[in-house]
């Protein structure tokens, strides 16, 4: 049975995390941030972190430990905050933010779990090399010419879910079904939002490959 460690010091993820984690053959420990270190001390495979208020200054902590048991990491944060948390390197961590929906905390979990991967089999490659750009899949983490590539989760998951299937158009609904993972109210228009702004993060040769058909979505050349 896998072991997650839940910590929080409010009350509002945990009762819905709680519906989320009960659902799952799992055993959770919980308790506060000051309860850190003692909740830590055994082996677990997922931590799930809420980094609001003064809890937020405490994620490096969180994420040392995670990387010294080693295990998975899940953090909570404000939305204000989500630009502005890394991928640590040496470990599989995930962002979702305060307020999402169960579905979507359901989804992170699982997939930080291993549980689920969207339906689709993970390659056993965890690394895609196009020309000088490299997707790592286990660690979340892009790299050009050398250089870390500073990417939001959805743009990475974006970007890592079209370049695993090179030459093959999806439209917008798709891509928010199968990156997005979850019900999405906000209107397709995020969908070219995130594409926009991978380009100009990846440079103007690579973001050619990401082309836009007209009248119907994206694709990316092999």
């Amino acid at each position: 049975m896998k072991k997650i460690v839940f910590i929080a010091d409010g009350l509002d993820n945990a009762f819905m995390f709680q519906r989320v984690l009960t659902s799952l053959d799992v055993e959770v420990s919980a308790g506060a941030s000051q309860q850190m270190q003692r909740l830590l001390a055994p082996p677990c495979d997922l931590v799930i972190f809420e980094a609001r208020g003064a809890a937020y200054d405490r994620l490096p902590e969180v994420e040392a430990l995670c990387k010294e048991k080693p295990c998975s990491l899940l953090v909570i944060v404000e939305e204000q905050d989500i630009d502005a948390v890394d991928y640590p390197d040496g470990i599989l961590c995930d962002f979702v933010v305060h307020g999402a929906t169960q579905s979507e905390c359901s989804k992170r979990v699982r997939h930080l779990l291993h549980e689920e991967t969207g339906g689709r089999s993970r390659p056993s490659n965890d690394l895609i090399c196009i020309e000088e750009m490299t997707i790592n899949l286990a660690t979340y983490q892009v790299t050009v010419s050398g250089e870390p590539v500073d990417f939001t989760y959805l743009e990475y998951a974006l970007l890592a879910f079209l370049a695993q299937h090179p030459s093959r158009t999806f439209t917008r609904d798709e891509l928010l079904e199968y990156v997005w993972g979850f019900d999405y109210s906000g209107g397709t228009r995020t969908v070219d939002v995130h594409v926009r702004r991978i380009r100009a993060k990846i440079g103007p040769e690579l973001a050619q490959r990401l082309e836009t058909v007209r009248g119907v979505g994206y694709l990316w050349h092999a």
